[in-house]
């Protein structure tokens, strides 16, 4: 019953996300909001919709293992199993930005999380810090994207396409992102609880339960997003999608859990010696 409770808030929590990233993303474009913003900021951030409400579920339960197990699990998921596959299904073309901004970016957000855990600890101080850094980097893509080519928001407009701006189609698409909210919750909750029920039945640490299971069921919105994205044809989001969500992961994530936290987000010694290295070295060998 705990495995089946497991399965039913996974479930939950992607049809959570995709529910979210349909109508926040419609939502934004019909009020104009130009179709490269929706891009990164709506679609990267809004298919980690799992991974926030997981996040924050178990900051909440002081369950900290939960929490650095599944972002950081997550970021290797996102690399290594969903670029890999997108690659099998079609070439993917890099944008230079990637190679010179955004991966960089992505490797240094994992960098700073590791220096501000190496006390064991991400404070409240330490969130601010990330939260920063996520905010900052939001701002520097949205301005950038202003001057992005004519064809690269024809690409997102096509993958993202802006309903009309009746009053029925505004309440729809609030409709979608409400509930979407909402199972994220409900999901949220379900999964948190039995996943650390299995932990103990299973005689293993939340924390190799959040690397592993919860960290791959959570990054499922991001599979379906980038596998349709290469089947289609803008392969520029399949990319972007899991390079936004990573950096997102980390510094938004983690910054907010650990705020909210009752003291703060404890870091595994593990993590510091060996996942976290891990993930920054996936990074570094998908660089070249």
């Amino acid at each position: 019953m705990t495995l089946l409770l497991f399965l039913a808030g996974l479930a939950l929590l992607v049809a959570g996300a995709e529910m979210l990233v349909r109508g926040a993303s419609r939502l934004a474009l019909a009020f104009g909001i130009s179709p490269l913003v929706v891009g990164l900021p709506i679609v990267a951030f809004g298919t980690s919709t799992p991974e926030v409400a997981v996040s924050v579920r178990a900051a909440l339960a002081n369950q900290p293992d939960l929490v650095t197990g599944n972002c950081v699990g997550s970021t290797m998921f996102n690399v290594l199993f969903i670029l890999g596959i997108c690659a099998l299904v079609a070439p993917l073309v890099v944008a230079q930005q990637l190679v010179w901004l955004d991966v960089p970016v992505m490797i240094g957000a994992h960098l700073l999380l590791l220096v501000v855990g190496l006390d064991g600890a991400i404070s409240r101080g330490d969130s601010v810090l990330l939260l920063a850094g996520i905010a900052g980097y939001t701002v520097f893509v949205v301005r950038k994207s202003r001057k992005d080519s004519g064809a690269v928001a024809a690409e997102y407009q096509s993958a993202y396409p802006a309903p009309g701006r009746s009053r029925k189609a505004i309440l729809v698409q609030i409709g979608w992102v409400v509930g979407g909210l909402v199972l994220s919750v409900w999901g949220a909750r379900w999964m948190v609880d039995s996943a650390g029920t299995l932990a103990r039945s299973w005689g293993v640490s939340e924390l190799i339960i959040g690397l592993t299971i919860v960290a791959a069921g959570t990054s499922m919105p991001e599979v379906a997003t980038s596998i349709v994205a290469t089947v289609r044809g803008p392969r520029d989001i399949a990319i972007g999608n899991v390079i936004g969500s990573n950096i997102f992961n980390i510094l938004g994530i983690v910054g907010l859990s650990s705020l909210i936290a009752p003291h703060g987000i404890a870091m595994a010694p593990s993590v510091l010696r060996f996942d976290l290295p891990v993930a920054i070295g996936t990074g570094v060998a998908w660089l070249p």
